[in-house]
């Protein structure tokens, strides 16, 4: 065997091993698309499944004819939280009885105790998880952002209908709404540092 013909041959296997890493790059590429391009409609369903609601496609439903099923009453309890939120938020009432089908309004208060203006978003949340499913709101302040002005004070409405399809065992209904700052942290922030 000549020097001649062993370079040959490792340039042939060079190439061959080239090939072959190139084959797997491109498969491992072409992988990663996939996952990458799976995965919002993979996000969407976990969030369906879980009762967690997507922001970006709030559950408004449009209204329908729907029987109320006068034979059963859920409790639906309401709680509001803020988080890191200079306001006041609450429920003008911590609970209600429905019947599934039944169209309920309600209403939450809000009132800014800053004096500069802070925008906020409020995230709801089910228990029991399951719950988020059948709590078909037709509207909501979660839907948009809540701006409020220096000292503003503002009710907000909340109409649903609980689906009638709602499991048997459910008897009650927590729907809880957690206030997020939106907008604003870095102004506050300077306007409360420069107040004191």
């Amino acid at each position: 065997m000549t020097q001649r013909d062993s370079k040959q041959r490792r340039a042939a296997r060079l190439a061959a091993d080239n090939r072959q890493l190139l084959l797997r790059l491109t498969l491992s590429a072409v992988v990663m698309f996939g996952f990458g391009f799976l995965l919002v409609p993979f996000y969407e369903k976990i969030c369906e499944v879980t009762g967690i609601n997507n922001l970006l496609q709030p559950d408004r439903i449009e209204i329908g004819n729907t029987q109320i099923d006068t034979t059963r009453t859920v409790l639906v309890q309401f709680d509001a939280n803020l988080h890191d939120l200079p306001w006041r938020f609450q429920p003008q009432q911590r609970s209600v009885r429905v019947h599934p089908g039944e169209l309920v309004h309600v209403a939450y208060e809000v009132g800014n105790n800053r004096d500069i203006a802070v925008t906020g978003q409020a995230v709801p949340s089910y228990g029991p998880q399951l719950a988020g499913q059948f709590f078909k709101k037709m509207d909501c302040f979660c839907f948009t952002q809540q701006t409020l002005a220096p000292g503003e004070q503002r009710t907000m409405p909340l109409v649903f209908v609980l689906d009638p399809a709602l499991p048997a065992d459910v008897t009650t209904i927590t729907l809880s709404y957690t206030f997020f700052e939106i907008q604003g942290r870095q102004a506050a922030k300077v306007a409360d540092d420069g107040a004191s």
